[in-house]
């Protein structure tokens, strides 16, 4: 694309992926902010009291590795977890047609002899709503306009750098949906992908799935992880401003712009800050 600045270099055939190349066909994906820790009790069934053990599900995990983490902390076969979340009976909208990424909501669980998949699939759930509820002001929504939200947050929970830039992703993602630009994230087309990493080709992005933002238009149909508070009320309340692009040029040191051209100078000192001026790829 000859509007596209230079990239910088990652082997043939691929590119490094940074947080927020969006048009550029980049962007860094799933960095894990720290959990939140809400301390929840779990119904014990009569059971005496014990002291449990902790499984804690940090901000912007996705429901695949949540599964994995019940079934390794409660020393069941794989994918016994999975199979219980495609019939419990959890209190998800109905936009999210019975599936609770998104709403396994990022906390410290603890957990004894009487917890099942069940049981923790569900207080977690049961978690998300009400802290979706309780968020001040524009957080306190409902319906499919709540689940918009939980989508854009997780999204915005995967390609912050830093707490403090949650809103401002949250609105280029905004701003780029008002403008009909398709949001062309890397975080999106992993969670596609089904995969973690810093590397994307240009045939990656011509996969067809609806999660993939660089082939399809406006939001993707669910969430891609399960976001914390702070993603949250950045995505129910973003901050002002008028950018449609971020590149995270170095660490704590994320680049908002409005324009392409400005947009292109950042990414050119990106290059090289990695040792790449050129920029080719």
């Amino acid at each position: 694309m000859t509007n596209v600045p230079p990239r910088p270099r990652r082997g043939r055939g691929s590119r490094l992926t940074r947080r927020g190349r969006l048009v550029l066909l980049a962007g860094v994906f799933l960095v894990l902010a720290a959990a939140v820790l809400v301390s929840v009790r779990l119904l014990t069934g009569g059971h005496p009291a014990e002291e449990p053990a902790s499984l804690v599900v940090p901000e912007g995990r996705r429901a695949s590795q949540v599964y994995a983490s019940v079934d390794e902390a409660l020393a069941l076969p794989a994918g016994t977890t999975r199979r219980t979340a495609a019939t419990a009976r959890l209190a998800l909208p109905p936009a999210a047609r019975g599936n609770p990424e998104g709403y396994l909501f990022p906390a410290t669980y603890p957990i004894g002899s009487a917890t099942t998949p069940g049981s923790l699939l569900r207080y977690m759930v049961d978690t998300a709503n009400r802290h979706f509820k309780a968020g001040g002001g524009s957080t306190r929504r409902v319906g499919a306009e709540l689940y918009r939200t939980v989508t854009i947050a997780s999204i915005v929970q995967a390609e912050a750098d830093t707490a403090s830039d949650m809103g401002k992703v949250a609105r280029v993602i905004l701003n780029r949906l008002d403008r009909g630009m398709r949001l062309q994230m890397d975080s999106t087309l992993n969670y596609a992908l089904n995969r973690s990493t810093l590397d994307t080709t240009e045939e990656d992005t011509r996969v067809d799935n609806p999660f993939n933002t660089y082939q399809h238009g406006g939001l993707p149909p669910g969430p891609i992880g399960n976001p914390g508070d702070m993603a949250m009320r950045a995505a129910a309340s973003p901050t002002a401003g008028g950018w449609l692009y971020f590149v995270t040029v170095g660490p704590g040191d994320t680049r908002f712009a409005t324009t392409y051209a400005e947009q292109a100078r950042n990414v050119s000192e990106f290059n090289a800050k990695r040792g790449n001026p050129s920029g080719n790829g």
